[in-house]
């Protein structure tokens, strides 16, 4: 791979994405792991981090539709078969380059994205401290299911989510250190080594990008806070 010239591949805005759901993951056990310890004991802002991840979500769903090419589900995600015969060849020790997310790595970004989701949406039925802290549409079901969903919520975040995560970091350095590819730097600087990649030479990047970003991130609010409030939850209390 050609070290001396390099090409854009990720926008601003997605790898601000990138971080800051890094970062609200971290938040979002430490709020939890030490709301008593901090005198927090109505877990507010694990609440409020909940919220913020499920914008997050909604907004990368409108990225991969308005965002620059390598962030848009249309030119990334591709049909399972291909992703079948991409591990074949890296099993083989075929190398093949992509400028985005190979093909195998496209489906290891959705399960998190999904993971992640599922995690903040269980919050929101979810219950603790014997129910004197609950989620905003715990009063849509009955206190048997808040408890199994409160299990859920538990549970999934140290089987599910972090074993997902777990891959996905140990993928990205085996690729540093074996394959040479530096994906992780990639989603700091947004920009990649020349060479002849398959899916594409560089990143189409759309035009004023943090405006749009912005303006995706305004609706997903307005989305995932005003559904809470439709369905009578209450964002504050």
């Amino acid at each position: 791979m050609n070290s001396g010239t390099t090409v854009r591949v990720w926008d601003i805005p997605t790898r601000v994405f990138h971080w800051l759901l890094v970062i609200l993951i971290g938040c979002g056990y430490v709020s939890y792991r030490f709301s008593e310890a901090v005198g927090d004991n109505t877990m507010q802002w694990h609440r409020y981090n909940g919220y913020a991840v499920l914008v997050l979500i909604v907004w990368r769903l409108l990225w991969g539709v308005a965002g620059s090419s390598t962030s848009r589900f249309s030119t990334f995600v591709p049909w399972p078969w291909k992703a079948a015969r991409y591990g074949l060849d890296l099993v083989r020790g075929r190398d093949r380059h992509f400028l985005g997310h190979n093909p195998l790595g496209t489906y290891m970004v959705l399960a998190l994205l999904a993971a992640v989701g599922l995690q903040a949406i269980l919050g929101l039925f979810s219950s603790e401290h014997n129910f004197l802290t609950w989620g905003p549409l715990t009063h849509l079901i009955s206190e048997d299911m808040t408890k199994k969903i409160t299990h859920w919520h538990h549970t999934f975040f140290w089987r599910g989510l972090l074993v997902l995560i777990g891959l996905h970091i140990v993928a990205n350095v085996l690729y540093g250190l074996v394959k040479r590819e530096p994906l992780i730097k990639a989603m700091v600087t947004g920009r990649k080594p020349a060479t002849d990649y398959e899916d594409a030479a560089e990143a189409e990047l759309v035009a004023t990008p943090i405006r749009r970003a912005l303006g995706c991130l305004a609706v997903a609010a307005a989305i995932v806070l005003g559904g809470i409030l439709a369905l009578g939850g209450k964002l504050f209390y």
